[in-house]
């Protein structure tokens, strides 16, 4: 059993706190690198989600079972920041614990389900469902190379995995997929809570999901381009957007 307490969680800065929550494949410090700008301004907390860095593992990781532990990390209250499964987990800590969130940003979101009926989302989940009843014939590489080429990550995959990028990927072939999710989108909106959706205008399906989460949740929406589903690589442009969008929820919630 993983607590809270047994989380790496990388520290910078002082001011208001801000939770980021990362996605599959890679950690907290990879994924964060260009947000750690940020630290003038606000006091910055990056955990290790279970099986990263120095945070113990999981049996599997599973949004509904991390959910918890971010929820607590928020403490006495927080702006939460989750990107891809990481925005899953980000929606439901935020459920858990609406009264400790003072603001919640998601970026391309892996629960699609949200936008199900249109057609290209349906075929996305249809394509990551074969990948996954599969996954026991693919090797590590091959199944990494499916699965970024699916969501359209713009990092770089090489020839041969090794050490941190091998471990993350063996990890995503356990991991409960993100599509999978059912987030309490209802709670959230009747939380009141300030949102904001981000998508990286590469791709129909996120753009459809992140659509019909905006919509559903009453979110501000907005899209950071050029780096594909790797949104927060974008760096200043993502970093802009999410300080303007903070400062004005700091400034309703004080």
């Amino acid at each position: 059993m993983v607590s809270v307490t047994d989380l790496e969680v990388i520290q910078d800065g002082a001011g208001p706190r801000i939770v980021f929550v990362h996605g599959s494949v890679l950690g907290a410090r990879r994924t964060w690198r260009r947000q750690l700008a940020l630290a003038r301004s606000w006091r910055l907390s990056m955990p290790n989600r279970p099986g990263f860095g120095s945070s113990p593992p999981l049996a599997r990781g599973d949004f509904e079972a991390e959910a918890p532990l971010i929820a607590e990390l928020l403490g006495d209250g927080a702006h939460l920041v989750g990107h891809s499964y990481g925005a899953v987990i980000a929606l439901y800590a935020a459920a858990l614990r609406p009264e400790a969130v003072r603001s919640l940003t998601v970026s391309e979101p892996g629960c699609l389900r949200v936008a199900g009926g249109n057609a290209l989302v349906d075929a996305q989940i249809a394509s990551g469902e074969m990948l996954y009843e599969h996954s026991a014939d693919l090797a590590p590489l091959d199944f990494l190379r499916a699965f970024r080429g699916g969501v359209g990550s713009t990092r770089e995959t090489p020839g041969e995995l090794r050490g941190e990028l091998l471990a993350g990927a063996r990890m995503l072939m356990r991991e409960r997929p993100p599509w999978q999710a059912d987030p309490p989108l209802e709670r959230l909106r009747d939380a009141g809570l300030p949102t904001l959706v981000i998508s990286g205008e590469h791709s129909a399906v996120f753009e459809a999901v992140c659509d019909a989460l905006a919509g559903r949740l009453g979110a501000e929406r907005a899209v950071v381009s050029g780096r594909g589903h790797t949104i927060p690589a974008a760096g200043a442009p993502y970093n802009e957007l999410l300080e303007a969008f903070l400062a004005a929820a700091q400034r309703l919630t004080a």
